[in-house]
């Protein structure tokens, strides 16, 4: 224990977590939103609640299946579970629902901002894509990469989300 007591230590807990951080989730994550919106080109009668529920259901069923792979692939073969390898695998994957977030809350706002279903879709697209590259940044810096490779990764993700709205745009839905 912290020599400050529980609360320093729950604080350098919190500390070390971050420093030891991946966004491959987050990158992950992203992708899987906009290949989300990509797919979504038939609604039914409540576009924008259907597209909400859809990124975010999505981001939770692959945040699951990860888990699984994680736990009953990977880390059941070098120990034996027990609750707080279960914890941390799901908080190490949790980013792939966070970054179904900022889309559905574009989609969700898209009212406010004038925009026609078709907007909010083209939103969201853009608000996946610009997440995909701050995962990618945010990952890159915190791994310490220089300037020129976080430059780099910053580019090769937006050339990824690039080629997937290209798809959006060549199947016209």
């Amino acid at each position: 224990m912290s020599r400050n007591g529980p609360a320093a230590t729950r604080a350098e807990r919190r500390a070390e977590r971050r420093a030891h951080a991946d966004y491959t989730g987050g990158v992950y994550g992203s992708m899987l939103a906009v290949s989300v919106v990509i797919g979504a080109g038939s609604l039914g009668s409540f576009p924008r609640t259907e597209l909400v529920l859809l990124l975010l259901l999505t981001g939770v069923v692959f945040w699951v299946a990860h888990v699984h792979a994680q736990l009953f692939g990977a880390r059941l073969a070098q120990r034996a579970l027990d609750r707080h390898v279960v914890l941390h695998v799901c908080r190490d994957e949790w980013p792939i629902v966070k970054a179904a977030v900022p889309p559905a809350a574009a989609v969700a706002v898209s009212p406010l901002l004038g925009l026609d279903v078709r907007g909010a879709l083209w939103l969201a697209l853009g608000v996946a894509v610009a997440g995909q590259v701050g995962w990618s940044v945010a990952a890159a810096r915190r791994a310490g990469a220089s300037p020129r490779l976080t430059a780099a990764t910053a580019a090769v993700n937006l050339v990824l989300g690039l080629l997937i709205i290209s798809f959006k745009i060549v199947l016209k839905h």
